[in-house]
């Protein structure tokens, strides 16, 4: 029997996209739908998103939804069946899902543009809001977990799911906005909303869902300590029976060298050779001078979380060793600031785009020899999936998603074939030194070279296990209806 799944996210792929959870919540519904699971995505009326709409029908109009005039209409956009929440005095603005173009800061009624969406998803999910039936509601970051919390406090026997894309990002918010967004008093408690004083929207996601999800196994396990736990380690360890850590998967059609339109030249790992053409265009691009080292590519935030600080102060010591740099990405003033005199002062070894352009990030997978990814905590990862898809090998810390997805070259994966790139403990000047001297001596042996970059492309980074195991986990807990399944420890299914 088929299982009707509600997913409520902020973002997700190709309708608004700010990172990772937009490229998950976008391709989950297909993955699923080999295992019988209908998947609706509910999501807020941005501008785009409105503008995407087809086939639009209203379910249900609300006068008053915490205060705001709203509406729910399904249709489809992007590929996807979605009920997109109309609410033109929260959504209706210009600019990205959650930063006011004009002050480059969080919009201050954050809380309620992501508290309604959590209210709608339960109103939806128990039969309030139109005819949409729902055997379990999936919450994705803090921007969909609110809708557990409202699941739970309306004694509803659907179950949820929440998760985690990244503990860094709680939606915390005043204590003074408790009381706006329609919770009974109760559920301001330290076993509840309440987090530091205020109201967290993870927080209240995680205590009241029937599972949690990470984005991949290790990062599972890491959210138990202190250091990665961001505050929440003590009620991750408290759930832990009800823990699953799940790693992501891609699209494997729209990410596919073999037919990419954005690469100068298609390819497969039986024609790497080809891939010479989009060096050749990513050097133009960037104005990067022939050369016999690897080209490292960076597409990322650029945030101290991504290691960019460690990676800024050592563009000098990269060029010397005969390795040349083309960076993709936004972030902190100062770190783009280095970037920038970096590339002023190596012209011809390091190019720097400042944004980020989709289409570019392709070409930069495909042209590119190796990725670095030097980040501090990694929940999961993508552009590595993505690395090894395009043979373009990734250097990454030993965290997360990437530890899971990531077979270290060392000397015996080497000997023995299987390595797909090589990972370093520790976000350090030394540790990434030595990543990057270890890369280029690799490179230097073509045929080793050859080896990685086959090995990553023949690995499976699509949605095909992934999928299965959310599917297992949705009709798990679809069953078991309000009552979670206990286990005994943090899960890897």
């Amino acid at each position: 029997m088929s299982l009707r799944a509600l997913s409520v996210v902020s973002e997700a792929y190709p309708l608004v996209k700010t990172g990772g959870l937009a490229d998950v919540a976008g391709a989950l519904p297909a993955a699923l739908k080999p295992y019988d699971v209908a998947v609706t995505t509910l999501i807020p009326g941005y501008k785009k998103v409105m503008k995407a709409l087809q086939r639009g029908e209203i379910l249900h109009t609300y006068p008053d939804l915490l205060g705001v005039e709203a509406k729910l209409i399904a249709g489809t956009a992007g590929g996807l069946d979605v009920i997109v929440l109309d609410a033109p005095e929260l959504y209706g603005r210009d600019g990205g899902p959650y930063l006011d173009p004009t002050t480059g800061k969080d919009w201050p009624d954050n809380w309620l543009r992501y508290g309604v969406l959590g209210r709608a998803a339960a109103d939806l999910a128990e039969g309030r809001a139109g005819g949409l039936g729902v055997d379990i509601v999936h919450g994705h970051d803090w921007q969909g977990a609110l809708a557990s919390a409202y699941l739970h406090y309306d004694g509803s026997a659907v179950p949820s799911i929440v998760t985690i894309h990244n503990i860094a990002f709680p939606g915390w918010f005043p204590i003074e906005t408790f009381a706006h967004l329609g919770l009974p008093q109760r559920a301001y408690s330290i076993e509840g909303v309440e987090y530091f004083g205020g109201v967290g929207f993870l927080k209240a996601g995680l205590h009241t869902a029937n599972a949690i999800t990470t984005v991949s196994p290790t990062y599972a396990e890491e959210i138990r300590t202190k250091e990665f736990g961001m505050g929440l380690e003590g009620l991750i360890k408290t759930r832990k029976d009800h823990v699953f850590g799940i790693v992501n998967g891609i699209d494997t059609n729209v990410w596919n060298p073999a037919t990419d339109p954005n690469l100068a030249a298609q390819y497969d790992a039986r024609t790497l050779h080809l891939r010479r053409q989009n060096r050749r265009m990513l050097e133009k691009i960037y104005n990067l001078a022939e050369g016999f080292g690897p080209i490292f590519c960076v597409i990322s935030r650029l945030t101290t979380q991504k290691g960019m600080d460690v990676l800024a102060d050592l563009t000098d010591d990269l060029v010397a060793m005969g390795g040349r740099l083309a960076l993709l990405g936004s972030g902190d003033t100062k770190f783009e600031t280095a970037f920038i005199a970096a590339s002023n002062k190596h012209r011809g070894k390091i190019g720097v785009t400042i944004g980020y352009d989709e289409a570019l990030s392709h070409l930069m997978q495909g042209g590119a020899d190796a990725i670095l990814i030097p980040s501090r905590f990694e929940p999961c990862g993508l552009t590595q999936l993505y690395g090894l898809r395009y043979g373009c090998v990734p250097v990454a810390a030993n965290t997360g998603g990437l530890a899971d997805t990531i077979i270290d070259a060392n000397d015996a994966a080497v000997n023995a074939g299987v390595g797909t790139g090589f990972l370093f403990n520790g976000v350090t000047r030394e540790s990434l030194t030595t990543a990057l001297q270890h890369t280029i001596t690799r490179y230097a042996n073509r045929k080793v070279w050859k080896s990685l970059q086959e090995q990553g492309m023949r690995a499976d980074c699509s949605w095909t296990k992934s999928g299965r195991q959310y599917a297992d986990l949705y009709r798990r807990f679809a069953k078991a209806g309000s009552h979670a399944v206990a286990a005994s420890a943090v899960h890897n299914i």
